[in-house]
């Protein structure tokens, strides 16, 4: 054998080596909240080379200031001798920072329309700079967008009327408690406790307060069996797969608006997923883990209690993707027993997954799995970074100008504070979720393999309802949308007013709610998302009345509730709804 073809003996550094490299990336994530910094360097080199080698686009730019300017000094003069003097440039729909009237008035009128037309300007520096690649363009014109509102003149007392007018107002008390309520949330930071207000809603009190017993308990769920309400319930129970990255209680809030309470009310048998708050210890759970202890365990304990032929399966977000997997794993294992799938607000497709793609590369991945392999998760905190980011004028800013500036903090609602209550997820899980597809779109491009064997979305033939919602900036719903391209089945489609979250939680009577639906026939034609909204009909209420209808449709005359448990069988109750794993911090 030859010196070349002879087995190599390990590198003695490679063990040193690698934990230098996770111990340096960690250190890196902690000081830059787990963004990557080279990740944003390269993003704007690739931007400002091309920018520099682009003399049209340069010349473009510079007219297109020069235009501003003297768009902004005829402003000036026709504002000078007219008060309502129209603008040059309006804000955005959703940016209602300069609303007050108190921003016509001089010189704050200037200032609030100086900094639109740069903001404006901004973008277009930005954007369509040829040779700049998509990714890298998206990165730059965010972080300017970030920078720039960072210095908007509402931030600053000096340069905003409204501050100003609150101050004279109160005699400065304003300030005084602004400051009151920075030191309570620094305290509360410090000490690791919940935001000030959410001790108002406590889970099994006030919130998640449906009657029910855990029924089933796993290292990684809890199975809560919720009590009926009715005297008679369909045959088909209901089985809902929650997002792992928050709590489940978000479809079980108040009284009045809880999905569990109104899904018992309408004559179904409700179970739901709680999942376990992972720690270091569970760093090896990954997706398969995920789909075995969670809808799968779940799915033989619910029919095992209920005798139930078929189960009408819903997912929540990452939980529906997840199902998503599962259904498709099922269908290419000969397994029937899903009478339909529901996803609310649930991508199987990633190439478009809207702003959150902005972190996810190979470079961010790259410092967010040395971040987490120091731990063995990824903190709550973390992710609920990134989406606040994703919403800094709303989330940030806003925050800051009204809380501790203007002295004025709005009392929590049932929907803050339980997005307030986060969990962590295991490095495994999250970096399997964040690379296979996130990164590499395994599940909608036919790669994704479970249990050694690929599965496909087309496989599942079960009907399916699917739900978006116009602003989200978690998963978009032309991303969700895409489902209609991956499979032939049933798909009722549903787009309905609110983001994430608060178009999810969207009860009967609830101000303001629309909707709008259309429903594809098995292995029918599918419309983009443009020709979809030409064709859906429009709605006015709650979209949880035409679910309730659609899964009404597909299932079989009610009869006696099932028994709560089934103790014979393996599953008697362990404890009163909402259980354990809720309760972990």
């Amino acid at each position: 054998m030859s010196a070349q073809n002879m087995p190599q003996a390990p590198d003695p550094l490679d063990g040193i080596a690698e934990t230098l490299d996770r111990a340096a990336g960690a250190a890196i994530a902690q000081m830059t909240a787990g963004l990557s910094p080279i990740t944003i360097l390269q993003a704007f080199s690739d931007w400002g080379h091309h920018l520099a080698f682009a003399p049209g686009k340069q010349l473009q730019l510079t007219a297109k200031a020069a235009r501003k300017y003297v768009r902004l000094f005829d402003y000036a003069v026709r504002s000078a001798g007219d008060r309502d003097a129209a603008p040059v440039i309006e804000p955005l729909p959703q940016d209602r920072r300069f609303a007050d009237p108190a921003w016509q008035q001089p010189p704050f009128n200037l200032l609030s329309q100086a900094f639109l037309l740069n903001q404006q300007w901004w973008h277009a520096a930005t954007t369509g700079v040829g040779g700049v690649g998509s990714h890298h363009e998206d990165m730059v014109e965010f972080t300017a967008r970030q920078m720039l509102d960072i210095l908007a003149p509402t931030n600053f007392l000096t340069t905003n009327p409204v501050l100003q007018r609150k101050i004279v107002e109160t005699g400065g008390q304003c300030l005084v408690d602004g400051f009151r309520h920075l030191i309570e949330d620094m305290q509360h930071l410090v000490r690791g406790l919940p935001p000030a207000g959410t001790d108002a809603f406590r889970v099994g009190e006030t919130v998640a307060t449906a009657r029910g017993k855990v029924v089933y308990r796993n290292r990684l769920i809890e199975l809560i069996q919720y009590a009926p309400t009715t005297d008679t319930v369909r045959p088909e129970p209901i089985l809902i797969v929650p997002a792992w990255i928050m709590k489940y209680y978000i479809l079980d809030l108040s009284p009045e608006n809880s999905l569990v309470q109104w899904l018992t009310s309408q004559g179904f048998t409700v179970f739901m997923i709680s999942w376990h708050n992972p720690d270091s210890e569970d760093r090896d759970l990954d997706m398969e883990a995920y789909r075995q202890l969670g809808p799968m365990a779940a799915l033989d304990a619910v029919s095992a209690i209920t005798g139930a032929p078929a189960v009408h399966a819903v997912g929540y977000c990452l939980g529906g993707t997840l199902l998503s997997i599962a259904a498709a794993t099922m269908a290419r294992e000969g397994d029937d027993r899903l009478a339909s799938v529901t996803l609310f607000a649930a991508q199987t497709e990633f190439s478009e997954p809207g702003e959150l793609g902005l972190f996810i590369d190979e470079g961010q991945l790259n410092l967010l799995e040395k971040m987490m392999w120091s731990r063995g998760y990824l903190d709550s905190g973390q992710m609920g970074g990134a989406f606040q980011i994703l919403k800094s004028n709303d989330l940030v800013w806003s925050r800051i100008l009204s809380e501790y500036l203007m002295g004025e903090r709005a009392p929590l609602n049932d929907l803050m504070a339980w997005n307030a209550d986060g969990t962590r997820m295991p490095y495994a899980m999250h970096s399997q979720y964040l690379r296979r597809l996130f990164l590499d779109d395994d599940l909608a491009e036919g790669k994704y393999k479970v249990n050694g064997r690929t599965i496909a979305l087309s496989a599942i033939r079960r009907p399916l309802f699917v739900v978006g919602t116009e602003r989200d900036h978690v998963a978009p719903w032309h991303s969700v949308h895409k489902i209609h391209l991956l499979t032939g089945a049933e798909i009722t489609f549903v787009l309905t007013s609110g983001g994430h979250n608060a178009g999810i939680v969207s009860e009967p009577g609830h101000n303001g709610r629309r909707y709008r639906v259309l429903t594809r026939e098995t292995d029918g034609l599918s419309y983009d998302p443009e020709e979809w909204e030409r064709h859906a009909e429009k709605k006015q209420g709650s979209w949880w009345t035409e679910w309730g209808d659609w899964l009404a449709s597909r299932s079989g005359a009610p009869g006696a509730p099932p028994s709560m448990g089934a103790a014979d069988k393996g599953y008697a109750p362990i404890a009163d709804a909402p259980g354990h794993y809720v309760l972990e911090r």
